[in-house]
């Protein structure tokens, strides 16, 4: 397994807006997973990008 370097582990921080609807859903959702927020968001943004690799850009 590879070892990252400190670099490769630090998060960067996004300012993010969201409704206020949006955000009451997302909270659930986490907190259904037992996660934070924060957390949600990054796991889906995440799994998002792993799609989008995986699959390929839709032709436009």
């Amino acid at each position: 397994m590879e070892e990252r370097t400190p670099k490769e582990k630090a998060k960067k921080q996004v300012p993010l807006r969201l409704s206020s609807t949006l955000y009451a859903e997302l909270a659930a959702w986490a907190e259904d997973e037992f996660r934070s927020v924060n957390g949600q968001i990054e796991y889906l943004l995440t799994e998002c990008v792993k799609y989008r690799k995986k699959h390929g850009k839709k032709d436009e």
